[in-house]
């Protein structure tokens, strides 16, 4: 009878007020859980049955216990959300953990650089109306792709962008040309074109035909007259940057690009310090 008692719940009552059966309360006795101690269960007749509240600490127990599978579940399937937009923004596998807060900025430049990162991720709602760009310029190792992929990670779920490299997007418009492409050139060109915000790594490490250029400009163009958010990152200065895109495309930039110098040494000396020690 004890375990009967509390495994009943008040929420049976309800029910069975709703077949409509006769009850009639019956007045409160004090019961012993064994696990909470004494408590003061009220009691209904419904029919040949009495009917008492179950330990109110069994209850919360499993109210408490339901929270907790709710949430697990809740955990896991936003897990599972998490992976999906990451794999659709293509950020590589190194750069997963590279986000906005574990970025090191210790000088007046990185933190310049981490200023704009973080503000535009912050405002990311305002560049997408916009339509702002950002170019980022400096050594490799200097944390360009690190800022860039913690942005991506930072406007998630809300927007989920894209992250190519330069040859990337070149090789994806080339395939197009095979007689298998299961998409135009046109199709891929609008869909570079639809994405929240593109972000192309190693601008100027090609070779710079006028192919690779022509390809490149086919891309950022419609990002630029459709006011689309850019992010662009580059080991070249301003002078070799304008001559690899073309001035057609730079010239266009001037008008809604952001120039970010990271204007220090390679950070991957360090890393590897540190990872010996």
């Amino acid at each position: 009878m004890e375990a009967l008692r509390e495994a009943l719940d008040v929420r049976s009552l309800d029910f069975n007020r709703v077949m409509g059966r006769s009850m009639s309360a019956i007045g409160r006795v004090q019961f012993s859980c064994s696990r909470h101690g004494e408590y003061m269960a009220t009691g209904t007749r419904l029919s040949s049955r009495d009917i008492w509240t179950s330990c109110p600490g069994c209850k919360k127990d499993r109210e408490d216990q339901e929270a907790a599978e709710k949430a697990k579940v809740a955990a896991r399937m936003e897990a599972q959300a998490k992976a999906v937009r990451l794999e659709q923004a293509a950020i590589p596998q190194r750069f997963i953990d590279r986000t906005l807060d574990t970025f090191k900025s210790t000088t007046p430049e990185q933190q310049r650089a981490f200023g704009i990162a973080t503000e535009f991720a912050s405002n990311f709602e305002h560049h997408y109306k916009k339509g702002s760009w950002l170019v980022f310029s400096g050594l490799p190792g200097t944390g360009k792709s690190h800022l860039a992929a913690g942005i991506l990670q930072a406007i998630m779920p809300a927007y989920v962008g894209r992250y190519f490299t330069c040859m990337e997007v070149i090789q994806h418009i080339r395939s197009t040309w095979r007689k298998d492409s299961e998409a135009s050139e046109v199709d891929l060109l609008a869909e570079f074109g639809r994405v929240p915000l593109l972000v192309i790594d190693e601008i100027g490490m090609q070779y710079g035909t006028e192919s690779e250029q022509n390809h490149l400009f086919d891309v950022l163009d419609r990002r630029y007259r459709d006011m689309m958010p850019t992010i662009l990152l580059t080991n070249q200065n301003k002078d070799g940057f304008r001559q690899y895109v073309g001035d057609r495309i730079y010239d266009r930039m001037t008008e809604c690009a952001r120039w970010v110098p990271f204007p220090w040494e390679s950070y991957r000396p360090i890393a590897r310090k540190e990872i010996a020690e």
